[in-house]
């Protein structure tokens, strides 16, 4: 196997080639810091690349796998990439904010931990907006995230760097976060598999949750079953959690070989007061529907209500930079005017919009139930240049962001698990695809139905040219490194 398929594996095929001793963490870990070295340059993918703890771990692992007894952790040995609004012990984490660059990071988040339990060697932290609330990666006093597909195009966000690593062959899996799209558009806008967990699948620990249950960590993957057994790595309670769900039985993982069973699905491609989604991201919609039906599955449209989401989960969402204390000289334009329009946000008025976005994510919930899935567009258009919305007022770029990423905030506020699946290009070779979402509690369900969309039209084995570039031969440097502005 030549190098660059190697880095194109999947990360549970890797996992496999390491237990078999046919590659070894150090091997993969080289692999990757070499492509890192010279790609993201022109990506802006990660803000730090952790080389020098990198190689240390992945020589450690390599070492002992020697005498190591079965069964290993899950994923023993094979790179990762972190979103950088989870802080990793010894690396920096300044969550898109220029001052926090240099900011170095005392103890692992939670899913950090979990991330190391499964054997996983992190490979460094990967770009987001400013404080993770834009749908692009273009955070002031950094390089912009870029779409390895078509580096005048965005790779989306907040989980942009991710994407835009995971596509790239850049890493073999990636860690996100999402609270209104910002794992399943990056997926969208870069041709690969992001799952939005269930409200209470993944935990917060050890912070608390800042958003009112919208927000939640989730897994990309160039593979369905990628995503899935990295959903199984970071899924799980921790005591004190104010939501959680026991643990899937059997795995995700699993879910992948479900055999399939004929399922009762909706389909929506209008989003009022947004309007219907473009006709290049509809027709996607109607074919993979088409498609589903002669899987065996019954698909019928529907109409759904979500006007009256809009105002409350502005409200909430816009409240964390009140939160946190951000200052308002280190924040960009867009984030400047959140946080201003927040202050005057009354702990009352916070709470009834809380209570309004509940009791509307109550009716959509209910709406739903009689279906095993919904089937939507992920995004409304494709993917949008880097600078296209920054280069608006705040306000009107904020409409822009509502129009663009209507069907993935509602299931934030219901809290019902989504997986964002690749379906094709647009005629100028930007990825598109499509929105599952699951009944509450039931990532099973899609997942299993996302694997049989991939099964029968696989995209896994498509890369964008640019990482197809064969590699220098010069060494890979084993000290850590950062990108600068």
């Amino acid at each position: 196997m030549d190098s660059l398929e190697l880095a194109f594996t999947p990360a549970v095929e890797q996992a496999d080639l390491i237990r078999r001793r046919v590659v070894s963490p150090l091997e993969l870990t080289e692999l990757y810091l070499a492509r890192i070295e010279q790609l993201n340059p022109k990506l802006g993918a990660y803000v730090y690349v952790a080389a020098e703890q990198a190689i240390a771990e992945a020589k450690a692992k390599t070492e002992a796998l020697v005498s190591a007894e079965e069964p290993l952790p899950p994923f023993y040995g094979v790179p990762i990439s972190i979103k950088d609004l989870s802080p990793v012990a010894g690396m920096p984490c300044s969550y898109g904010v220029k001052l926090l660059k240099n900011r170095v990071a005392q103890t692992d988040d939670g899913i950090v931990t979990q991330i190391k339990q499964a054997g996983f060697v992190i490979l460094g932290k990967t770009t987001t907006s400013q404080t993770g609330t834009l749908p692009y990666s273009e955070p002031d006093g950094f390089p912009p995230a870029r779409n390895p597909w078509n580096l005048a195009h965005t790779p989306g966000g907040s989980s942009g760097g991710a994407a835009a690593a995971l596509a790239a062959g850049l890493c073999a899996v990636s860690q996100g976060s999402d609270g209104g799209g910002s794992v399943r558009g990056p997926a969208f806008c870069c041709g690969l598999v992001g799952i939005k967990p269930s409200r209470g699948r993944v935990s917060h620990a050890p912070v608390g949750d800042r958003l009112s249950g919208i927000a939640i960590s989730g897994p990309l993957g160039r593979t369905v079953a990628d995503a899935a057994a990295l959903l199984d790595v970071m899924s799980g309670y921790v005591p004190g959690d104010p939501y959680w769900l026991p643990d899937p039985e059997p795995s995700f993982l699993a879910a992948t070989t479900r055999p399939a069973s004929k399922l009762r699905l909706a389909m929506a491609t209008r989003f009022e007061p947004i309007g219907e989604a473009a006709p290049i991201c509809r027709q996607t919609t109607l074919d993979t529907a088409t498609l589903l039906k002669s899987l065996g599955h019954e698909v019928e449209p529907i109409e759904l209500a979500l006007e009256e989401l809009i105002e409350p989960f502005k409200i909430v969402f816009r409240s964390v930079l009140a939160e946190v204390g951000a200052p308002f000289f280190i924040l960009d334009k867009i984030n400047r005017w959140l946080w201003w329009r927040a202050q005057f946000t009354s702990c009352g008025r916070y709470l009834r919009a809380v209570s309004k976005m509940q009791t509307v994510a109550r009716q959509v919930v209910n709406q739903l139930m009689p279906y095993d899935a919904l089937l939507t567009p992920t995004y409304m258009c494709p993917a949008i240049q880097v600078g296209e919305f920054a280069k608006l007022p705040a306000h009107r770029a904020f409409q822009e962001i509502i129009n663009w990423v209507a069907p993935c905030p509602p299931f934030n506020a219901t809290g019902q698990p989504s997986i964002a699946v690749p379906t094709g290009f647009t005629p100028n070779g930007l990825p598109i695809g499509v929105q599952l979402v699951g009944r509450p509690g039931d990532e099973a369900t899609i997942i299993a139905l996302a694997a049989q969309l991939e099964a029968a039209q696989p995209w896994s084995h498509k890369r964008p040219s640019i990482a197809n570039q064969p590699l220098a031969t010069e060494p890979v440097p084993v000290e850590a490194t950062a990108d600068s502005d």
